[in-house]
């Protein structure tokens, strides 16, 4: 190979840093074809999905809405709260083994077809860049050049451009937790009014800004997990970016006639195309994120010096190497299997949960007090916490007794209300029990709650709940 092409690394450095371990900057070539196509459809398609959801109301409520003060999550008119706490188990175990079956089939296509870092950037802030400061090598040639007059502001227009977008992009994550039409209205008011939210808007712009605008495929290669965990993920049989190496090999060199070198003519079209300036004929890299720049590079020069496309191409390396691709392997069985599992299980603990539920929590400090009334007798209290869930669509109004009627004579339930409304789907309560210690069995006694919702002419009985009151043992 040719050691006085600069793109000509040696395989121990990275295409980001230089010989002194400095940073070098990237200006990928812009490429076009069926892959760059494709991805900017999808690409368009997800940003428009990201603007636009925090506006679609189903049913009244912000199709995706993650309230946190009042710890309310809405999912498609859905909601949650923070007791159904466990069911988020299902939803990080199920995006675990989701994305771990998808890389193991086809390859870091996440990254390259998904990811905000790359959909952003792609989509958007290169689009900038180039409107405002030209090709890449127009950039690169700026980037280089001494300050003057053009490079200054070109650089605070590109800046500012950056800047507005990031907000808008700020203010649209901050619909999904505040309210789309909310946040509208806070924005049209002081922020003094909102100090903290208007503080919290700004560190995600200023976030978003260096991270799409100077960070960028830093943040592939050093922060982000994903590519160093893809390799437990993927093997022979997964799908990546991939160099057919008995094609392309020997690769051209000067001096070479034309039946002494394979397909690749070494003109590192891929490498110039790369946004993490990688150089794929070097096998499967955790810096490649999929992206196709690479593939759509080489079969553009392939068309031109008339030679078959796919030297680098979406394979395996088992493909490669002549074997059958398998699709369902043991990896992959395992990955489904469990993707099955957290389904039927989020389903069904949702299907067993009751339209109306109660927990019952004991209250902070000792689990009884002994009181001595002044006529003399003893009476035991407990305190209970009560979380009270109505996943039915209507307002109730409950009483709550003692199921049974003996008991319920010698057992003093104190509410702050009862009967009470549950106009929320969620609410919590205190409740005492008064009662003397002859009815406790050891210490200890068991009683049945009843929640009787009376707002209807007949009342209903819509939950029953067993209580255990602790005193002393004589």
């Amino acid at each position: 190979m040719s050691k006085k092409n600069k793109f000509d690394l040696h395989e121990s450095r990275l295409g980001t840093t230089g010989e002194h371990g400095e940073r070098v900057y990237l200006f990928p070539e812009e490429v076009k074809g069926i892959w760059r196509t494709r991805r900017k459809y999808f690409y368009w398609f997800l940003i428009f999905l990201y603007m636009i959801l925090p506006w679609i109301n189903i049913g009244g409520k912000q199709s995706v809405l993650l309230n946190i003060p009042a710890r309310e999550f809405t999912f498609f008119s859905y909601t949650f709260y923070a007791h159904n706490a466990p069911l988020l188990l299902f939803v990080l175990l199920g995006f675990l083994f989701t994305i771990g079956f998808i890389t193991s089939i086809w390859g870091r296509v996440w990254c390259g077809w998904a990811c905000p870092q790359t959909v952003f950037i792609t989509s958007i802030y290169l689009k900038i860049e180039g409107l405002v400061e030209g090709k890449p090598r127009q950039r690169q040639k700026l980037s280089a050049s001494p300050w003057s007059f053009e490079k200054a502001w070109k650089k605070s227009l590109k800046w500012f451009l950056f800047l507005v977008v990031s907000m808008h992009i700020s203010h649209s994550f901050l619909g999904y937790f505040v309210g789309a039409r909310k946040l509208f209205w806070i924005t049209l008011s002081p922020p003094s009014e909102h100090m903290t939210l208007f503080l919290f808007m700004w560190f995600l712009t200023l976030l978003f800004l260096l991270d799409f605008g100077w960070f960028r495929e830093q943040f592939c290669i050093i922060a982000c997990p994903y590519g160093r965990i893809q390799s437990v993920m993927m093997d022979e049989h997964s799908m990546a970016i991939i160099y057919d190496e008995k094609r392309g090999e020997p690769r051209r060199e000067p001096g070479m006639e034309k039946n002494e070198h394979g397909d690749c003519i070494n003109c590192f079209a891929c490498v110039k195309a790369c946004p993490t300036g990688i150089d794929i004929r070097r096998g499967v890299q955790l810096e490649c994120i999929a992206c196709t720049n690479c593939i759509d590079a080489c079969d553009d020069i392939m068309e031109k010096v008339h030679k078959p496309k796919g030297l680098i191409r979406y394979d395996t390396q088992a493909s490669l190497e002549g074997q059958k691709t398998k699709i369902l392997r043991p990896r992959n069985l395992v990955y489904l299997t469990a993707i099955i599992g957290i389904i039927i299980g989020f389903v069904v603990s949702l299907q067993v949960s009751r339209e109306f539920n109660a927990t019952f929590v004991r209250g902070p400090g000792d689990i009884y007090k002994e009181v001595t009334l002044p006529g003399g007798q003893r009476e035991i209290r407990n305190l209970y916490q009560v979380n009270l869930e109505n996943e039915a669509k209507t307002h109730l109004h409950i009483r709550v007794q003692i199921k049974d009627e003996k008991l319920r004579e010698r057992i003093t339930l104190v509410l702050p209300r009862n009967p009470f409304k549950m106009e929320k789907a969620y609410r919590k309560k205190n409740i005492f029990f008064k009662f003397p210690p002859s009815i406790l069995d050891k210490g200890s006694k068991t009683v049945t709650l009843q929640f009787i919702d009376i707002s209807k002419k007949s009342e209903e009985l819509i939950l029953e709940k067993e209580v255990k009151l602790a005193g002393p043992l004589k």
